[in-house]
């Protein structure tokens, strides 16, 4: 019986938000945490959440996908400040991929009590993503990256087919208390 690389993803991200075994905590809630900020990585946009959002929700969170704009770190980082900005109360900040590197910037904030990492990049103070990455084997469809006039990376149809997860969830697959 072979395991796929999403359903250990997905089980893995279950299994964090059930017991808290990825989430770092930033400081104890005061009240219980009901807001879920969730960041994409690259090449990829905020649907790329659309399986995991329902199930959340059905368990009563507030979930958010924050739409990063992709066009620099510090832009990434201002856009999911704003979206923690925006909920009432305590939020945990998700991470996939590249989405890692940036809730690890935007998660010094008051509001955040945790931070979970989903198949992402966790870095250190003042580590790259770059610096990070070395070690890595290159990204699926990342060959299929083409650079555009004004400077920006064009992912083609066939690149962002490779890049995609959580695309397999059902709803008997999902596990999360209250």
């Amino acid at each position: 019986m072979s395991i796929s690389r999403r359903t250990i993803q997905a089980a893995f991200f279950a299994t964090s938000l059930l017991i808290g075994g990825a989430v770092m905590a930033q400081k104890p809630a005061s009240s219980p945490v009901k807001n879920i900020v969730l960041v994409h990585g690259a090449f990829a946009d905020g649907s790329s959440w659309n399986k995991i959002i329902p199930l959340l929700q059905a368990k009563e969170f507030h979930v958010t996908s924050v739409a990063i704009p992709l066009t620099s770190s510090a832009d990434d980082v201002a856009a999911t400040k704003r979206a923690i900005a925006a909920q009432a109360g305590p939020v945990i900040l998700v991470g996939h991929s590249y989405g890692g590197v940036v809730i690890t910037e935007a998660g010094n904030d008051s509001k955040v009590a945790g931070l979970v990492y989903v198949a992402a990049f966790a870095p250190d103070a003042a580590q790259s993503i770059t610096d990070i990455s070395k070690s890595f084997p290159k990204p699926i469809g990342l060959d299929k990256l083409a650079p555009l006039s004004d400077g920006f990376l064009f992912l083609s149809p066939e690149g962002i087919e490779g890049m995609l997860f959580f695309e397999s969830i059902s709803r008997d697959s999902f596990h999360c208390s209250r």
